[in-house]
């Protein structure tokens, strides 16, 4: 911009050289509303109206950019050039090529103006430093914008995040497929490079992130990094311990329950929980869970009342003298 040129963005926003940060935002917001070309279609001036008060919320909303620009009056980009642009190594804004911006990159205007604010869920992870990263852009060092990332929830089973699969799927008219690594958990990303938003001024594409959306299973949880289980043993494997079969994620392995296990007590299976980034497996905890019959048997029960008369744990003798 030569010197003839300066534009008093202040004036263009309607602020003072004062106004905080969060002003210059509620008021960029507003104008951006009024004047923004989707709600006044063919009008070119509202067109370039908008393309002023973008370029000056950039210069304002950046902490650098507006003290260089209050510093040096319109000589700022001048200055900003003799000690590194001022929008990042290597790379020249021209905002002329906002004429060429496509708004229908964005679902709705509160969605790009919400993204133009920072306020988006996707986007570069930049802003702040890149004067594109609040169009939810990348850019790189020649000064091409990038397209926005793109985050997808991908749903799978346990077995699928434990072996790994090969998913296909549909965004828009786009077929995509990729191979899941297994070990994968609930929240994990996988990134897709260049297979997010397309770039509205001919840069290259975002990349897309999918989000692992682990379903629930009937028996095994996570426990931290660790898998839990539930066992269900009977009253006489629990006072005169078993050798009981166990599912884990590799089949099933025999474990050894010891005599006089109470219900809700742990054992650890070491190497038989989830596989680990960098090899191996966690462990898996197996909680055992006491159960008697629903429907026992004339002789079951026979036995029952025989160990009864036989029994002589007195489980609650500690409490016959409690009262408040």
């Amino acid at each position: 911009m030569a010197a003839t040129d300066f534009k008093d963005y202040y004036s263009i926003l309607g602020v003072s050289k004062t106004a905080s940060a969060d002003e210059i935002k509620k008021k960029f917001r507003k104008l951006a509303l009024q004047y923004h070309p989707d709600r006044n279609p063919g009008d070119k001036a509202a067109e370039a109206k908008f393309k002023e008060l973008s370029e000056a919320y950039e210069v304002l909303s950046d902490p650098e950019k507006r003290q260089k620009y209050d510093q040096f009056g319109q000589y700022w980009q001048q200055a900003a050039r003799s000690s590194g642009s001022p929008y990042g190594p290597g790379v020249n804004v021209d905002f002329s090529n906002f004429g060429n911006f496509d708004f229908s990159n964005f679902g709705s205007f509160d969605e790009f103006i919400n993204e133009l604010l920072g306020k988006a869920a996707t986007g570069s992870g930049t802003r702040g430093t890149n004067p594109y990263g609040d169009f939810g852009f990348n850019t790189g060092t020649t000064g091409t914008a990038h397209g926005a990332n793109r985050e997808v929830k991908i749903q799978l089973t346990f077995s699928e995040a434990f072996h790994g699969v090969e998913k296909r799927f549909s965004i828009g008219q786009e077929n995509l497929s990729v191979k899941i690594p297994a070990g994968v958990t609930q929240g994990s990303k996988i990134r897709l490079k260049g297979k997010g938003s397309l770039s509205p001024m001919g840069g290259q594409r975002g990349d897309l992130y999918l989000i692992v959306d682990l379903q629930p299973h009937h028996f095994f949880q996570f426990e931290g990094e660790n898998l839990t289980c539930t066992l269900p043993i009977t009253p006489d494997e629990a006072v005169l311990g078993a050798s009981v079969a166990v599912p884990t994620p590799d089949g099933s392995v025999t474990m050894k329950i010891p005599p006089g296990i109470k219900s809700g007590q742990s054992l650890r299976l070491r190497g038989k929980g989830w596989p680990k980034p960098k090899g191996g497996q966690t462990d898996q905890l197996v909680k055992v869970d006491i159960v008697i019959p629903n429907d026992p048997t004339a002789a079951e029960r026979e036995c029952y009342e025989k160990l009864r008369d036989l029994n002589h744990f007195k489980p609650r003798e500690h409490l016959q003298n409690l009262h408040l």
